[in-house]
């Protein structure tokens, strides 16, 4: 039995911090000072990415040994269970899509559900439908308007709740949509499958996605200010097609997610290794095994007691409010992480799911 990698949950953890301050910055308020806001926007759909090429190598974790062994009756026991966690994850995400439009957990479970058709493949196939996603959204782009549904200034879709735009919500322009987004768990997935207590396997991942980040962050940069040739409106419509940003979620932005994701993974493997019994490394570990209960409770409570104290005053605090007050909340998640897993195994939310779906 080989030992739990300790860095994948503290990716977890700073996966899910990022997306704190993301969110919390999108609900109270992005303005103010420049550099906060710079520094914040660091985290714009890269923590999303990275959370979700996590669940890819849970996945992987979690199916390799039957995999391995080729035990047919302990994988259909893995995949049925993760098919009730896809159907659980779903479920939750849709129950609260009212108060927190911009939901990841309901798209989670359907790229779990498309993942689970990848189970038995080989790694080649993986990467090559992966691939063939991220190629897949930008031809559905010259078909369809992608800001059909939007009110991009509200951040608001109309026609939500009916059937054709709950699928082109779901599958082509909601904020994580099925195509391309199954990519990151598809690339996830083929990370978990390779030997992740092998140092010299994650330092050539880590180098690689790393040159591969920093490359296209400073190939869509020049590019944009060389073609915009100084017009800010230019610089604005082409930063939509070669910038880095989530939404439309063009191939450069998911090249950029994945490489960050895989460099953020396998730093955390690294240097948890290395420092196993620090004590901010075992608190961000605990604090990653509890990541869905802290992603649903930054909706619920987090957003939930600022609006309850002034409902009026949502999406007008100023950036370094959004950011302080993230910050606070996620090193609470940290202290609670610490003092729940003195007492118990898993999670709240964790602890539930896994008695709905064992």
């Amino acid at each position: 039995m080989k030992k739990r990698i300790i860095g994948i949950d503290v990716a977890r953890a700073l996966a899910v911090i990022g997306m704190i301050i993301v969110n919390f910055k999108v609900v109270f308020g992005e303005k103010g000072l420049d550099w906060v806001k710079s520094l914040a926007s660091i985290f714009d759909g890269k923590a999303a990415a990275t959370f979700v090429v996590l669940a890819g190598v849970g996945f992987a974790l979690m199916t390799n040994p039957a995999i391995k062994n080729n035990d047919k009756v302990k994988l259909k026991i893995a995949r049925n269970r993760i098919i009730k966690r896809a159907l659980f994850l779903f479920i939750i995400g849709i129950s609260y899509i009212t108060i927190w439009p911009a939901d990841i957990l309901h798209f989670y479970g359907i790229y779990m559900g498309i993942t689970i058709l990848f189970l038995t493949s080989n790694e080649k196939m993986i990467i090559i439908s992966a691939v063939a996603l991220i190629v897949t959204f930008p031809i559905l782009m010259t078909f369809w308007n992608y800001e059909t549904g939007w009110n991009f200034e509200r951040l608001d879709y109309q026609n939500f709740w009916t059937i054709k735009g709950f699928v082109r919500n779901l599958f082509f322009n909601g904020f994580h949509p099925v195509i391309p987004w199954t990519a990151f768990m598809l690339f996830g997935y083929w990370f978990g499958k390779q030997d992740l207590h092998s140092e010299k396997i994650i330092k050539k991942i880590f180098w690689i996605s790393t040159i591969t980040f920093i490359s296209i962050q400073v190939l869509s940069y020049f590019s944009i200010v060389f073609l915009s040739e100084g017009n800010q409106e230019s610089a604005n419509e082409l930063a939509e097609i070669i910038g880095t940003n989530p939404m439309p979620p063009l191939p450069i932005y998911m090249l950029n997610g994945i490489s960050i994701a895989f460099t953020i993974i396998t730093a955390c493997i690294i240097i948890a290794k290395r420092f196993e019994n620090n004590k901010i490394i075992d608190a961000l570990n605990k604090t990653g095994q509890l990541a869905l209960t802290f992603y649903v409770a930054h909706v619920i409570i987090g957003m939930g007691v600022i609006e309850a104290i002034n409902p009026t005053k949502m999406g007008k605090y100023t950036v370094e409010f959004s950011v302080i007050y993230a910050l606070g909340f996620s090193l609470i998640c940290i202290l609670f992480a610490v003092v729940w897993r003195k007492h118990k195994k898993s999670g709240p939310l964790e602890w539930v799911m896994r008695k709905l779906t064992d």
